[in-house]
């Protein structure tokens, strides 16, 4: 990827600079990609990424707080997230019967059976993202972004 190109100038873009556009390239890149294989399930990035940490919890409940501090994308929409994917039938949400204030949401087994189908195409979507990459280049690729 060629950020010169892509941005369509002939100026030499200092290379703090150039690094940083070239990590938002690949962002959107890898955004468009994961949006494109998931819309067929009718659910965003942000919404497989709540699906997967309901997963995660086992039968333990999470909470709004619980889901938006273990996001990817942290955001203040998780209500909104949530109400959509109860929508689908993907989750569901109770009062805590221990404390009234608290909201619990867990996964229903319709959001566990389609998440499975979206782990399928997630991990030919990652697999096809990275296959350009030697699993030595994808270690240092990760060593590299942990210092950002």
């Amino acid at each position: 990827m060629n950020v010169e190109e892509i941005i369509k100038t002939q100026k030499k873009i200092p290379l703090p600079s150039r690094t940083l556009i070239h990590l938002m390239l690949v962002n959107n890149k890898i955004m468009e990609r994961i949006t494109g294989a998931l819309k067929p399930y009718g659910v965003s990035p942000q919404q497989f990424n709540v699906l997967r940490i309901l997963r995660g919890q086992g039968d333990r409940p999470a909470n709004l707080s619980t889901l938006n501090d273990r996001m990817v994308s942290k955001m203040s929409n998780t209500t909104r997230l949530v109400d959509k994917l109860l929508a689908k039938g993907f989750v569901d949400r109770a009062i805590c019967e221990a404390n009234r204030r608290k909201v619990e949401i867990t996964i229903t087994a319709e959001g566990l059976a389609v998440l499975e189908k979206m782990d399928e195409v997630m991990r030919l979507t990652e697999a096809d993202l990275v296959a350009g990459l030697s699993d030595t280049e994808l270690i240092e690729l990760n060593t590299l972004l942990d210092k950002i």
